[in-house]
């Protein structure tokens, strides 16, 4: 050690040193390998690794009946899984060519915006502990936590909901949805203002995000970037402007825009986001109509329990709904809608049966990992952690 320290000004060589962040680290978000060749503190050349998560999404739907994949949804982005469930059921409709009801539709629309503010909380949340802000976290998943209790008042569970269903929604609002829901909303935008506060301005926060990370306008077009990752670098395209569904059109709602498209951007992209979800949420509340919630059509929903057991005929829909499944007709499909990191995609073809011939997921977190080697290249390690919580890569969307 001594003679080190003697020779440590001499024009002795040195060799660069390869370093595992991941894939079980709390900072890697998920089951994700950076393996990064260090110069000191500076990472000289950078390498992604997947496969760690693996899911098997797309071979598990070639056994699976229409009906089962729901749940195999879940487990894609699972910070926001009433997304993923909206836009596979979503995409299956238009295959059958069937319109569900519309307090069906204001329903999605609901649970798809609180799915996207708990997604958002989570990545900025966990992005400023990850940086050293602590406080932050606790203000974000106190109301993430009030969310997931509707949740689970919806469908009975909190994390995979396995909500909705080809032609509606496994069952209404609970009672009291629309208060409870109000009072969370409320808890949401005071978060969103005390956060805001300590880190907007907060020079610790600013210095480690700004500047750090830059993706800039053509590059995040290139690279295939959706979301508010593509946002943040200054491009105003979402689908739910872009392409309208869910009458998303008659909505009246904002698309944040960044300039700079840097780590900052892209977290405080998130907040405010969230708050035009919030906009959203209220005025779904106040037009959503009465009616059913599932479809009455005998080729996808089943019969009421009164006609299962009153029956021949329900007793016989029941059945063959259940053993047999769903059945499209022949064709393929691509449909997507703007989940909480971007473009979430199904490309599907049926072939008549009750099973899928194949499904292909279009995930937003795929793309968005493919730039992580060249924008932590010639930064801190620091950096590299900074950077990828802004990217809020969700490693189920990886391994499909």
């Amino acid at each position: 050690m001594a003679q080190a320290l003697m020779t440590e000004n001499s024009d002795l060589p040195t060799q660069n040193m390869v370093l595992n962040i991941g894939p079980s680290h709390p900072a890697t978000h998920g089951a994700l390998r950076l393996c990064a060749e260090l110069d000191g503190e500076t990472i000289v050349k950078a390498t992604v690794e997947i496969g760690y998560l693996h899911r098997a999404f797309e071979k598990h739907t070639e056994v699976s009946t229409w009906s089962q994949i729901i749940p195999y949804t879940d487990r894609l982005n699972y910070c926001s899984s009433l997304l993923n469930n909206v836009a596979y059921a979503r995409a299956v409709e238009q295959l059958l060519r069937i319109e569900i009801p519309e307090r069906a539709v204001f329903i999605r629309v609901i649970v798809s915006e609180l799915a996207r503010i708990m997604d958002h909380l989570i990545c900025v949340g966990t992005s400023a502990v990850d940086l050293g802000a602590l406080s932050n976290f606790w203000y974000f998943f106190n109301v993430r936590e009030q969310i997931y209790d509707w949740t689970e008042k919806l469908c009975g569970a909190r994390l995979t909901t396995n909500y909705t269903r080809i032609g509606g929604v496994m069952r209404d609002l609970a009672p009291g949805f629309d208060e409870g829901i109000r009072k969370v909303l409320k808890s949401l935008n005071k978060a969103l203002k005390d956060v805001t506060k300590l880190l907007g301005r907060n020079r610790i926060f600013m210095d480690r995000t700004q500047g750090v990370g830059i993706v800039t306008r053509d590059e995040a077009i290139n690279w295939g970037f959706t979301g508010p990752c593509l946002r943040a670098s200054g491009v105003p395209h979402d689908l739910r402007k872009a392409q309208p569904y869910y009458h998303y059109d008659e909505f009246d709602f904002e698309i944040p825009v960044g300039t700079v498209g840097d780590t900052y951007d892209r977290l405080m992209i998130r907040i405010e986001e969230m708050k035009q979800s919030v906009r959203i949420i209220e005025q779904a509340l106040e037009k959503i109509p009465s009616g059913p919630v599932m479809v009455d059509d005998s080729r996808v929903a089943l019969p009421p329990k009164e006609k299962v057991y009153g029956s021949i005929e329900g007793l016989m829909n029941h059945f063959m709904l259940l053993t047999d499944g769903i059945k499209p007709p022949q064709g393929e499909i691509y449909s997507a809608i703007e989940a909480g990191n971007g473009e979430l995609g199904f490309y599907i073809v049926s072939d008549g049966g009750p099973k899928p011939y194949r499904i292909h997921c279009r995930p937003p977190c795929f793309p968005l990992t493919q730039a992580y080697e060249r924008l932590v290249q010639g930064r801190m390690i620091a950096d590299a952690i900074a950077i990828l919580g802004s990217l809020n890569i969700v490693v189920g969307e990886l391994d499909r």
